[in-house]
Formats: C-alpha cells, structure tokens, sequence
C-alpha cells in the first residue's frame, strides 16, 4: 500500500486517495465535501472521461440529433450557432446520454452494433483516464498548490482491471501514486441502489464478453428480437448482473491493492478530519 502504516497517513504533508466502489455509495459525497475544505484537489475520472476523451464523441452525438431538424442543420451549416456539452462532476449526463442503451429505436435505443461500439470507447477512455491520475496529482502541487488529492473513480473501474494480476498497468500506477480505498456496501445499499436505479436506469459499462452474454440471455429469456427490446427494461435487468458481477472483483482491489472502509461510516463524513481518522482505522485493520 501507499501508506504502510495510520502513522505514514497521519503524518503525511501530502495525502492521496483513489475511492472506488458502486456509484451511490458516497464517493463523490466525500470528495465534494473534501474540495469544499479548500485543501483537498478533487480529480474525477468520470469528468475526464466526458471531457479530455469522449467530450467530442458526445458533442457531435448532440449536431447529429439537431442536424435532423432543417432549422438546426442550417445553422450549423453556415457556422451560425454553437453545440456543446455542459457537463460538470454533478452532472454526467452529456456522458449517459451518449452512452446510451440498446434496444428499440423508438423508444431511444441505439442499435447493438452502435452500442457496443460506445462501449469500447468508454473502455479505451476510462482506462486513459485512471492513468492520467499522477500527472493530475503533480498538476495538483505544481499548479494549483493543493497539499491533498482525491481520486473519484467510476463505478466500472473494476471492469477494467485484473485485480490479481500484480502487474495489472491500471492497478499499478495507482497504488505507485495513492491509497485506494473500497467503499462497501451492505445488502441492504445494494437494495437500496437497485431501487434507486429503477426509478431512473442509466447507461453503464460492461465489459465485453460479460454484455454479449447478458445480451444473449436477455433476448432468449424475453424471446424478442434486438429491435424490439425495451432499453430502459434491459439496462434494469442488467445492473442487478452488475452489482453481483461486481462485487468479488471490488474485493479482491481491496484485498490484493488497498483498504475497505463502509457506505455507513462514509455517510458520517462531515470534515477532511473524519475522513483522515476513518482513512487511519482502514489502514490499522489492514496490517
């Protein structure tokens, strides 16, 4: 680990953490809550990604759907209006949106094809962004004198590693470069997210052998064709894979490369000193 001991992380000048865990257990809460104080630089992948890596894929994804209005297409046309995307780390959106769900296109699906294609260009950005995290880290001291650095990871960054590879290049570069630390949940977050997901399924990524498989599965147990999936339904089916397919590869990063702290704790959260005395007992339970 990064910090060998709660002593190595209480005295440090410089603290670093990378959380990773499921999206809504309070990764982000924390490290909003950190950045707040002042003292902390927040990187979120999930912000980069949208922005340095697939920030064009989504902005023209956007001229593609107004160049389908006459009005619109005129105007981009002749250079006469200007299409961008607004995201922001509280709001992926842009992100989402262009990620999509496959399935019936009327009802807002993307073509399979299409879809897994988006996939592979979340994949390629994800993994460029969590190895962006040491220049962010030195641009955090040289630039913007920030004496701590939290790392926001994505929910599917387990999907893009090989948690018991020692060598995994991922893996790697964090752990030479900060903490990692498992936010994780008990069974009843996991009912509380799948709940939560219902009301408002959003677009994930999987990797690819895993979504061909639930792809296959879905259209057999539904006996529909891929046109006439309904994509809201399919995504719903699927993060309830996820959060199982999930879970032992969440573990084994803590186990083989980090820390666990719980969503409960987490919650309790307030100031950068709760967060560095929980950070000090994850630590002393895993030596």
């Amino acid at each position: 680990m990064f910090y060998q001991s709660a002593r190595d992380w209480t005295e440090t000048a410089h603290k670093r953490v990378a959380l990773f865990g499921m999206s809504g257990l309070g990764k982000t809460h924390v490290a909003s809550a950190l950045r707040a104080n002042g003292t902390w630089f927040h990187y979120s992948v999930d912000y980069r990604i949208g922005t340095r890596y697939m920030g064009e894929f989504i902005v023209d994804n956007f001229k593609r759907e107004a160049m389908k209005n006459p009005f619109l297409a005129e105007l981009l046309r002749t250079d006469s209006m200007d299409i961008s995307s607004n995201i922001s780390f509280d709001n992926l959106a842009p992100l989402s949106t262009y990620m999509g769900k496959p399935g019936d296109g009327a009802k807002g699906g993307l073509p399979f094809q299409e879809y897994m294609h988006r996939q592979n260009q979340h994949r390629a950005a994800e993994i460029n962004a969590l190895t962006d995290t040491s220049y962010f880290i030195n641009r955090s001291q040289t630039l913007y004198k920030y004496d701590n650095f939290i790392c926001d990871t994505g929910g599917s960054i387990c999907e893009v590693v090989d948690p018991d590879n020692q060598n995994d290049p991922v893996l790697r570069h964090l752990s030479d470069n900060l903490l990692l630390v498992w936010i994780k949940g008990s069974d009843g977050h996991a009912q509380q997210l799948v709940e939560r997901f219902n009301l408002a399924p959003k677009p994930m990524y999987y990797p690819p052998d895993i979504m061909l498989d639930m792809w296959a599965r879905y259209l057999e147990q539904q006996g529909c064709s891929e046109a006439d999936v309904d994509p809201d339904d399919f995504i719903r089916w699927g993060y309830g894979e996820a959060l199982s397919h999930r879970q032992p590869r969440y573990q084994a990063m803590a186990d083989n490369w980090g820390v666990t702290i719980t969503a409960e704790d987490v919650a309790q959260v307030v100031t950068p000193d709760d967060f560095n005395t929980l950070i000090a007992s994850a630590i002393s339970a895993a030596n």
